[in-house]
């Protein structure tokens, strides 16, 4: 089994949802992960940005107790409406899925 393949069963598993296979899909028409409230597209990378991770560390350093870390990713000349939300996904799960 490929790692990407393997990562999405994990993230499944931990979100409580089921891993959607890819035979029989068009780009855009099933998520990777179902999981019932949450449409989940998996990514998986070797290596992620050492910026991105950074950020999140700021963040959650920050973050005092009963605060939720996060990581506003805004792209120049864009709505802020756009923007993206990053956060660990343990954080994710102990504010969202318990």
């Amino acid at each position: 089994m490929t790692d990407w393949k393997r990562t999405e069963r994990r993230v499944a598993a931990i979100l409580g949802g089921q891993r959607i296979p890819i035979t029989g899909r068009a780009r855009g028409s099933a998520p990777d992960v179902d999981a019932g409230w949450l449409v989940v597209e998996v990514k998986h990378r070797r290596r992620l940005p050492g910026w991105l991770r950074m950020a999140v560390a700021q963040a959650t350093a920050s973050a005092a107790e009963f605060q939720l870390p996060v990581v506003v990713l805004h792209e120049h000349g864009q709505h802020h409406a756009n923007d993206l939300v990053v956060l660990r996904l343990r954080d994710f799960v102990d504010w969202f899925a318990n």
